[in-house]
């Protein structure tokens, strides 16, 4: 065991393809995280399949993303793609006059050489709507990287921080809403040399306390595609610490996009997001924060001091905060100590995810990731390192790409409790008694931040109650434990 201990992380690549699901996906939480937005996806009848089958949204429903479909003709160049995409848009404008549209590329208009990119600006100054461009098809690595496509397009439509600036401190609120705040018929009378009394009718009007400039901190935006109610945690977290967060990418509407520019930090929420934190290094000029990923209370804590350490804050309670959280977590924990676990590998949260179950006292066999960017979760590999040295366990073997055929073959030897992994190997591998978790369901459920991880460990630890139910009723053929 020492030995184990002793030698580092070991990465291996392997050669195998990529089974995953398709990044058109991002479609699903995309357009409801961005309120005002309307996604078009570019594609063939293929993509609208998987869009209506996986995504389950009724027609009725009205939801905010449409296809349109490619047809012979446009694949053979019979037809004016501009013209077409322009009666779409005006219809789009017509119907739900969102403040984006996102054309979303897939496999094909790769295929043919659909240029996208030079059609919409001209589309958008004919319809006054703008126009984003993402070409989120099957060639990348996983599925969840169409959000990181998306995101990384969105960063070029970011106000900057020096045009943002400029802007006076009350520009944003109207002359109405001035008026109001001046005739509040329940404020006191105040007199000239008094503590809080009006102003001089030719002297800007005071800030509110929310809007105070906040101390020589220099922004700090955050990027990852969350849930509101996710977002804000995280918010009020770093809030606590005396950090203000000036926006997040996306935001819950387009026309709230946060100011960047040189002197903004910004720190990613999920570790698929590379190719948004290289464009705003490089084209945006801000400066990444390196962190761990706020998955697990142990994650969380990570992140929220490496983010007081850049701007120099001692943070304050979170050993207590985060131990309140193990102890809430004291019933999953005991499911599933000392038990193993197999990431196949689908949608790179597997580091991060395995170091938060290694953490709560699981085994670790292999972690299978599609593609790993070692630069932006550097972070990340090193809290999976030292939480490995803590606990006194191996360190687990971490493959890229990996070969499902030899991965099966490893399951086969291994025989862990618990093998997570892409929807098309499930049914398999429960077929030959072993207890598999869907992957993709812990990309759509609520997993950040100290609230969240219950979730994370009630969907683990599913397969394995399950087991003990059909034990308990006496259906041991059914058991893992019990197949040969």
């Amino acid at each position: 065991m020492s030995t184990a201990l002793a030698e580092p992380l070991t990465f291996e690549c392997e050669t195998g393809n990529y089974h995953t699901f398709c990044p058109i996906s991002c479609v699903a939480w995309l357009y409801q995280k961005i309120e005002d937005s309307f996604f078009l996806v570019v594609g063939t009848k293929t993509c609208g399949y998987f869009l209506q089958n996986a995504l389950g949204v009724m027609i009725f429903a009205e939801p905010r993303y449409a296809m349109a479909e490619l047809e012979e003709g446009d694949i053979s160049a019979q037809l004016n793609d501009y013209k077409e995409l322009k009666r779409l848009c005006l219809q789009i404008k017509q119907d739900r006059n969102p403040s984006v549209i996102v054309w979303i590329g897939t496999c094909t208009t790769e295929i043919i050489k659909m240029d996208l990119e030079g059609m919409a600006p001209q589309l958008e100054a004919e319809i006054g709507i703008p126009i984003v461009v993402a070409r989120a098809n099957g060639l990348d690595y996983a599925f969840t990287q169409g959000e990181d496509t998306v995101l990384a397009a969105m960063a070029h439509r970011c106000p900057s921080l020096e045009k943002a600036g400029k802007l006076e401190p009350r520009a944003e609120n109207s002359i109405v809403e001035n008026l109001l705040r001046l005739t509040k018929p329940s404020a006191p009378p105040r007199w000239p040399g008094v503590v809080g009394s009006l102003p001089h009718p030719n002297e800007p009007l005071p800030l509110s306390r929310e809007e105070v400039p906040q101390s020589n901190q220099s922004p700090l935006v955050l990027f990852g595609s969350l849930p509101s109610t996710v977002a804000t945690q995280l918010t009020l977290e770093l809030k606590n610490q005396g950090i203000s967060v000036a926006g997040w990418l996306p935001a819950q509407r387009y026309i709230d996009l946060p100011a960047l520019g040189e002197g903004v930090h910004v720190c990613g929420v999920n570790p698929f997001l590379s190719r948004t934190a290289t464009t705003l290094m490089r084209r945006r000029r801000c400066k990444l924060i390196g962190a761990p990923f706020p998955i697990g209370p142990d994650g969380t804590r990570a992140w929220i001091e490496k983010i007081c350490s850049v701007f120099d804050i001692q943070p304050q309670g979170l050993d207590e905060r985060e131990a309140a959280i193990w102890a809430g977590l004291e019933d999953y924990l005991e499911l599933v100590r000392g038990k193993s676990v197999f990431f196949m590998g689908d949608n790179l949260l597997e580091v991060s995810l395995a170091r938060f179950l290694i953490r709560c006292g699981m085994l670790v066999y292999e972690i299978g990731i599609p593609y790993m960017d070692k630069r932006f979760q550097a972070a990340e590999l090193e809290l999976l390192e030292k939480t490995c040295h803590e606990m006194n366990v191996p360190l687990p073997r971490i493959v890229e790409k990996p070969d499902n055929y030899h991965q099966i073959q490893r399951i086969r030897e291994l025989q862990p409790d618990l093998a997570i992994t892409g929807m098309a190997h499930a049914n398999p591998l429960e077929a030959r008694g072993i207890s598999t978790k869907w992957s993709v369901e812990f990309t759509f459920a609520q997993i950040h931040g100290f609230t969240n991880s219950r979730d994370i460990l009630e969907l683990v630890t599913r397969p394995l109650r399950r087991n003990q139910s059909l034990q308990s009723l006496g259906w041991t053929s059914l058991v893992k434990s019990n197949v040969s």
